[in-house]
């Protein structure tokens, strides 16, 4: 990172249309909130070691662009932020969000098929497994719902560390429901 990266204006930063461009501080920064909720530049620079300066200049981009928000703080200097709720934003934000994330997702995944040898002993497998099932839309609804029942126990510990067990580290839990559309021979759209 130079200082170049820093100070290109504006209209270097954002890819066409506006859109943000892919850069390594703001990918690390948006996989760092996934991590652990809220975050400081200050204390973004201390985890990923970049500077201070470089991590606020990201974060604001990322929340220009509409990634990140300000969290509710208390004042002071210090400014957390964390990853959008896209749902008060309409439809279109939900879909930007939603293709955010399952690009994180696949770069996640991808990091730890490299690198899981890396890891300690115990960590050195994966639960991943795909099914197909043939759901009516309410049925996909009601699984999605019994998933996200499974996993509530857990959710109140990404903000609050202490809830933590020793040896919990964060892990990817990652669930896509959605109907195969049939492949047709000649691009035409056809009825579910």
């Amino acid at each position: 990172m130079t200082e170049d990266d820093v100070n290109t204006p504006d209209d270097q930063t954002a890819g066409a249309g506006g859109e943000l461009r892919e850069h390594e501080v703001r990918t690390a920064l948006l996989d760092l909130l996934a991590e652990v909720g809220t975050v400081t530049a200050t204390e973004a620079a201390s985890r990923l070691g970049y500077s201070s300066g470089l991590c606020s200049f990201h974060l604001r981009q990322l929340a220009r662009h509409g990634y990140i928000e300000e969290a509710p703080h208390e004042g002071g200097r210090a400014r957390p932020w964390r990853l959008r709720t896209p749902a008060a934003d309409g439809p279109m934000a939900e879909e930007r969000f939603g293709d955010l994330a399952r690009g994180l997702e696949d770069e996640s995944w991808q990091q730890w098929l490299t690198q899981r040898d890396e890891a300690p002993l115990e960590w050195r497998h994966d639960e991943a497994f795909s099914a197909v099932a043939y759901l009516t839309p309410e049925e996909m609804s009601r699984v999605a719902n019994v998933i996200r029942r499974a996993l509530a126990p857990y959710q109140d510990r990404e903000q609050r560390p202490l809830a933590r067990p020793d040896g919990a580290r964060p892990v990817a839990l990652i669930t896509r429901l959605f109907p195969l559309l049939p492949h047709t021979a000649d691009g035409a759209d056809q009825d579910l």
